[in-house]
């Protein structure tokens, strides 16, 4: 009996330590080595980021020419003026317009500068020492009624170097504050020229505006032009549906080199550009034309125009891999039977470029060359295609696409002649674009804010993904970087701004999309059952049935009655 008492109490004993192992050691150590990784995240700082608050700043100098104010008007004259103009987009989103203006007289350099007999004066390097304004700034010229500089008609001229010049009537009698409020719409007029509207800051925050808070005219810029991006790739295409009656030949690279790249290269402060061509024989049109007996030629009217695209995009195949949007321009030299090929508007007049464009993808020419056929026809037809022609169409939509066009000034403004760059050296000075610059900031700073939101609300919803820190390191960057161009917008350093928008939103998509978010992103509870139960049933079984007999004779020792001698 005693050797049966003492193999029960080893029993008893084993299974206790066994127990008392798997609960201090085994269940710490399960619960350690099998917890999800999930590094810091500023949530904090992500969730103030959702409420937006951008103030766009923007320094003026406006400089009074000699007798565009009198002695007793200059006495009173201000040093500077601030004024703000706020707009609610959404509970979430305040926009601010912040205009610092600093007023001076001319020095006499300036004033010789200005006594040209005509504006045309002003393509000589007269003002270009003047006033190098930074990135985000404008200077006016305010220069008397009495001046022959501009044109009858013209009020106001936008020269290089982010320079105005302003012709405004004059009121001797008036006082300076009267003045003053009388330049003001003038000169809100040339801000919204050379640097940016409310209509183009409205479209690039379209992230976080819904549609129907914008008006058209935004909602179609936004819709058209591609969203900002590090990099983009251009591929031009040559479409020669009928090689045998065809013999096309086009020098591309020569074309690309004379007009597209002058351009690129004004851009690359702005995003990497990579540009490639190809030629596609047998690649028809996914319609097919119509022949029009009142112009003795075939036509696509503006109705069948959208199914062009998804036929011919399926034969270009370049790019398919690509991080970057693609911008496809496309040369269509219409087949024999259908030529000439004509493109109708929605007038059901003919479109003078004969092309067209697709927003967010690129745009198409047809060319026609029913004027090298002979009477008989000797083919193939040997075709050069004129390049200059083709090319004014594609870099038109190039400008369109990339949100680089020309503003729509108002009637009484005169641009300065771009000459042979294409564009006005105030759109391309320090090779940066300052209306492009201005709205690709602010929908990088819409952009990531949007991204850095949704991204903590899919980690703080999902528990089991994995948080790595090379991810927290990508966000806490992020967020930094966007605070920084938020800083840099309110100082007017557009430039550092830009930079700054861009290094956020590279980093916010790379946390985005970052691959290890995936792995577990559908991982269900039930399979971690399924992995688990075969691993501890058999082992926790015997356990527990030894600490359920050990407490079942705790029970019956504790109810035998105590012996009494």
């Amino acid at each position: 009996m005693a050797a049966v008492a003492g193999e029960k109490r080893r029993g008893r004993n084993a299974a206790l330590s066994i127990a008392a192992i798997a609960i201090v050691v085994g269940l710490p150590l399960w619960w350690k080595t099998t917890e999800t990784y999930r590094a810091s995240l500023p949530y904090t700082q992500i969730s103030e980021l959702d409420t937006l608050q951008l103030q766009l700043t923007v320094e003026l100098e406006v400089v009074f020419s000699k007798g565009s104010l009198t002695a007793e008007q200059q006495k009173t004259a201000p040093l500077q003026q601030t004024r703000e103009a706020e707009h609610l987009l959404n509970s979430k989103t305040e926009l601010r317009y912040k205009y610092e203006t600093k007023y001076r007289t001319a020095t006499v350099m300036e004033d010789d500068a200005l006594r040209l007999e005509s504006v045309e004066g002003m393509r000589r390097p007269a003002l270009q020492w003047l006033n190098e304004s930074p990135s985000g700034s404008l200077v006016i010229y305010v220069i008397p009624e009495t001046s022959a500089l501009l044109p009858q008609g013209v009020s106001v001229y936008v020269g290089k170097h982010r320079t105005a010049l302003l012709q405004t009537p004059q009121d001797r009698g008036a006082k300076l504050g009267e003045v003053l409020r009388g330049l003001q719409p003038d000169i809100q007029r040339v801000v919204e020229t050379m640097s940016f509207s409310d209509i183009d800051i409205k479209a690039a925050l379209s992230d976080r505006v819904p549609v129907g808070k914008l008006g058209k005219e935004s909602l179609a810029d936004s819709m058209r032009t591609f969203k900002s991006s590090p990099g983009y790739e251009i591929t031009f295409s040559l479409l020669n549906p009928d090689p045998k009656s065809h013999d096309v030949r086009w020098d591309i690279e020569g074309a690309v080199e004379s007009y597209i790249q002058p351009l690129l290269s004004k851009l690359s402060g702005v995003a990497n550009f990579s540009v490639d061509s190809q030629i596609l024989y047998y690649a028809i049109l996914g319609v097919t034309p119509r022949y029009d007996s009142t112009v003795s030629s075939y036509t696509l009217n503006a109705e069948t125009l959208p199914h062009v695209i998804n036929p011919v995009e399926a034969r270009l195949g370049s790019n398919a891999a690509s991080s970057h949007p693609v911008l496809n321009f496309l040369l269509y030299v219409p087949d024999y039977p259908h030529s000439p090929l004509y493109i109708k508007d929605r007038g059901g007049d003919k479109v003078p470029t004969n092309a067209f464009h697709s927003p967010r993808w690129g745009g198409i020419m047809v060319y026609n060359v029913n004027e090298k056929y002979t009477d008989p026809p000797r083919l193939p037809v040997h075709i050069n295609i004129d390049m200059v022609r083709v090319m004014e169409v594609f870099l038109a939509q190039l400008r369109l696409l990339l949100g680089v066009q020309q503003p729509h000034a108002p009637a009484d403004f005169l641009l300065q002649s771009p000459g042979n760059e294409g564009l006005t050296d105030w759109e391309l000075d320090h090779w940066e674009l300052d209306r492009l610059l201005w709205v690709r900031t602010v929908e990088n700073i819409a952009t990531t804010t949007t991204t850095l939101t949704s991204l903590a609300q899919l980690l703080d919803e999902i528990g089991n993904i994995v948080i790595n820190d090379n991810i927290a390191s990508e966000v806490y960057s992020a967020v930094t970087s966007i605070q920084a161009a938020i800083a840099e917008l309110e100082s007017c350093n557009l430039g550092l701004a830009f930079q700054a928008s861009k290094e956020a939103t590279l980093s916010s998509e790379k946390a985005f999309f970052d691959p290890s978010l995936l792995h577990l992103l559908y991982f269900p509870d039930d399979q971690k059952f399924a992995i688990y139960i075969p691993l501890f049933l058999p082992m926790s079984v015997p356990i527990l049935l030894s600490l359920l007999k050990i407490a079942s004779e705790l029970r019956e020792r504790r109810k035998e009655p105590a012996k009494i001698d």
